[in-house]
């Protein structure tokens, strides 16, 4: 009885508590519970923005067929359970992708996820916040957090603000030499924008190497479409170099690999004589190549690059095809190999880049005419000679013309106009006592007043503007700082000798303007033009018919109500300057006799050249917010409104970019931690970590004297553009092939081509200021030349002034 008694007051008691139960098991989400590494695979945590949108964007990436072997389990920490849309793709990828609810500033959660087990914890930023600092902000303690809960994690961390960076310097155990990042937005927008005005299509080219695509041509397309499409499908890989290139200069060892293995050999990875930090350097001159160097290459796949391993003197000499270059089995003998190798690595070198012809004394091979300047031809102008690269010299002995006289330049312009100008500024620039920046990197001047470079409607008119820059601004007096440092920076490296510098026109808001010229005030060749971009008056007063490139920039918050408006402005400034017509009815100033003391600061000697007479042909490039508002910047093309932004004519023609193509740089600094190193190199001009300590401090650039260390850091490479139309490589637009150029730019001026800037119209052969332009990433060895092509280069740096200068170049 007793028991009976029992059961029945327990099963009462049981019965009481089931809707407790069932409501505790309902409130449970299905997004709780731990990550269990079950497959033993390496897992990475992303965290920040996690929205349907922002993770698809990352997952096609990330997860891309190109890559090699990604064998690596992607979880994802957020506050906020998935909406429908969200769950179908993580069931999509459930094999690959896991989520989970919780905070990054819980160390229960960050315990359940296994952050101190994971391979890296990405951080992603909202690029279209209200208020980016407030973002930033709240990005940068998820870091902080994470690191206090295990200080050994690496994190890569999107920023939206330069100045936001000084304060992951503040974080103890924030250390970039153990693999922590960050990818700032607006400094490699800016900057990707900035190598643009140098070389007009840059940051299209940029852009697409970093990003993952397959780039596979098609029969619908145009043709011009699939050559560009065909080299988005090129991305940026590493891979170490095999024993046979250990002794070669870097010229041989990237002539080998173009000719020999069809891979374009860009730059490879330095360790300092005194055991320091490695160093990556872009198409370096004059040293040997070590055993076990790192190359970076441009390639389709990761397949491709292993070649460069691969490659063995002894068994792949003779192999005509490079898809039959495999691994050997001298690959087990690696020690002989490189003994051997540092024995022949010269021999080869030289069989290589001669293709066995007689080689001249300077070692260049006696080929036809266009592999050597002639030097008549360079003599008449009474500038130094470069002479030809050689195999066995690290420098050339400089030919001085009998009757020494003041270099003169001239430069091939955008209309087949060349303009000649005297370098006497550089002269007077020598004199003072600081003209670069304490690290060498950059030119520097002495603190100006904002007042002392304002500029009126009547100065500006009165100026002879000519092969400068434009930046027409959106902001209002509270607007967001964008970091108008990052845009001009790259622009005043100290590669650039003074006179070469373009100068830099704002036009804008002054109020705005004001915020941020604590970081500009000692940057040289700046203007400031208080007005607005849509007006037709100011735009004619700041010649932006003449000017090499107009930038249209918004720093206007997007309106939440409709975020399709948030490109308005710069959609109607592109559109009216488009519609603008030049010519007669500005008045031509021969003179700056009348201009104003605020214009002394130009220190312009460009005389005046003819523009175009139409604004249709004006170079320009907008920045968007909203990728799908690239449909309206051309009104010729046929875009589809669904077409993603880098298929798009505006973005292959380089006229457009957008902050959304940066997404796929935190997959690539995850896969590969020296790739973001190598692009913030070419694009920042030379931004390194001392430098950033300095800004950190907030008080800007610091002046330094010029010494023999700082002054050899100028030695570097840069970006530049020549054309095939005239000059000394113009005997390869009469219908060469791309391999003849590669070498002949490589061996006789140092240059590397890296792409080709094409007429949209290839059947047009000669230059026309109408026709737009497309982008040619890395074409292939036996791809045609035509006459007006543009070809981007990575020039080496000139101590003296040479015949030619590639930077200014016809558009």
């Amino acid at each position: 009885m007793f028991l009976i008694l029992f059961i029945l007051v327990g099963l009462a008691l049981f019965a009481s508590s089931i809707p407790e139960i069932i409501d505790l098991i309902g409130t449970r989400s299905k997004y709780g519970g731990c990550y269990k590494n079950e497959r033993g695979r390496r897992h990475i945590v992303v965290c920040g923005h996690i929205t349907y949108e922002s993770v698809s964007h990352f997952l096609k990436d990330f997860l891309h067929e190109d890559r090699e072997d990604v064998d690596v389990e992607v979880v994802f920490l957020h506050r906020a359970e998935p909406d429908l849309e969200f769950e179908g793709l993580l069931k999509r990828q459930h094999t690959r992708v896991k989520y989970f609810q919780g905070s990054l500033m819980n160390a229960m959660d960050l315990e359940r996820a296994k952050v101190h087990e994971a391979d890296a914890c990405l951080v992603l930023a909202n690029k279209y916040c209200p208020d980016p600092d407030a973002e930033d902000a709240a990005n940068i303690m998820r870091v902080i957090s994470m690191k206090n809960y295990c200080e050994e994690s690496r994190i890569i961390i999107q920023l939206m603000q330069y100045h936001n960076k000084a304060y992951l310097l503040n974080i103890p155990s924030w250390d970039w030499k153990q693999g922590d990042d960050v990818i700032c937005l607006a400094e490699l927008k800016l900057g990707f924008i900035a190598q643009s005005c140098l070389a007009p299509g840059f940051s299209t080219m940029m852009a697409n190497l970093f990003a993952m695509r397959s780039g596979e041509p098609s029969d619908d397309m145009q043709a011009w479409q699939n050559d560009y499409i065909q080299g988005t499908g090129c991305e940026m890989y590493t891979e170490t170099l095999s024993p046979t290139f250990t002794g070669m200069t870097f010229s041989q060892a990237s002539e080998l690999c173009f000719v020999k293995l069809k891979l374009l050999l860009l730059a490879v990875e330095v360790r300092p004589d005194d055991g320091g930090d490695t160093k990556i350097s872009i198409n370096p001159r004059g040293s040997k190549i070590p055993a076990n160097t790192v190359g970076f290459f441009i390639a389709q796949s990761a397949e491709e690059v292993k070649r460069a391993w691969y490659y063995c003197k002894a068994c792949h000499e003779d192999v005509k095809n490079e898809n039959q270059i495999k691994k050997c089995k001298c690959k087990n003998f690696i020690g002989g190999m490189m003994v051997h190798s540092v024995l022949k690595s010269q021999q080869i070198g030289q069989h290589i880049t001669t293709d066995g012809k007689p080689v001249q004394p300077n070692g260049v091979a006696a080929t036809k005419s266009g592999l050597q300047p002639p030097p008549t031809a360079v003599a008449k102008t009474g500038s130094p000679v470069k002479k030809s690269v050689s195999m066995k010299e690290e420098s050339a002995p400089e030919i001085v013309p009998e009757n020494p006289r003041a270099p003169i330049r001239q430069d091939p312009m955008r209309n087949g106009h060349p303009v000649i100008v005297q370098p006497a500024s550089d002269f007077d620039f020598e004199k003072t006592e600081m003209k670069y920046d304490s690290t060498g990197m950059f030119h520097w001047t002495p603190a100006r007043s904002i007042d002392d470079c304002i500029l009126d409607r009547n100065q500006a008119a009165m100026t002879v503007l000519n092969g400068h820059v434009v930046v027409c601004l959106f902001a209002h007096s509270d607007s967001p700082l964008i970091g108008l440092r990052n845009l001009v920076m790259p622009l005043r490296a100290s590669n650039f000798h003074f006179h070469e510098l373009k100068h830099v026109v704002i036009v804008g808001a002054v109020d705005y303007i004001k915020r941020e010229w604590k970081t500009l005030q000692n940057l040289p060749k700046i203007s400031v033009l208080n007005g607005s971009p849509l007006s037709r008056a100011d735009l004619r007063a700041v010649n932006v018919n003449l000017c090499d490139m107009c930038v249209i920039l918004s720093a206007k918050v997007p309106s939440n109500d409709d975020p399709t408006l948030a490109d308005k402005e710069a959609i109607l400034a592109s559109l009216n300057i488009k519609a603008m017509t030049f010519g007669d009815i500005i008045t031509n100033i021969e003179s700056m006799g009348d201009s104003k003391d605020a214009l002394n600061n130009m220190g312009d000697t460009t005389v005046k050249r003819p523009g175009p007479i139409y604004g249709t042909n004006v170079p320009m490039i907008t920045e968007l917010v909203n990728d799908s508002n690239v449909q309206f910047l051309d009104q010729d093309d046929d875009d589809d409104p669904d077409t993603e932004l880098y298929l798009t004519q505006p973005f292959a023609c380089g006229t457009a970019f957008a902050v959304s193509v940066l997404d796929s740089l935190m997959s690539t600094t995850y896969f590969n931690q020296n790739a973001l190193t190598l692009i913030r190199s070419l694009i920042t001009g030379g931004a390194t970590p001392e430098l950033e300590i300095i800004l950190a401090e907030g008080a800007g650039l610091r002046g330094g004297y010029s010494t023999p260390d700082t002054l050899s850091h100028r030695d570097r490479c840069r970006v530049g553009q020549i054309s095939l139309s005239d000059g000394p490589l113009a005997t390869f637009g009469e219908g060469r092939k791309y391999q003849d150029l590669f070498v002949a730019s490589l061996r006789n001026y140092g240059m590397l081509c890296i792409g080709l800037y094409r007429l949209r119209d290839a059947a047009l052969t000669t230059v026309d200021a109408t026709s737009k332009r497309y982008v040619i990433t890395n074409p292939p060895f036996d791809f045609g030349l035509l006459p007006t092509d543009q070809v981007y280069v990575l020039l080496p740096f000139e101590r003296k002034q040479s015949r030619f200068s590639f930077s200014e170049t016809e558009v």
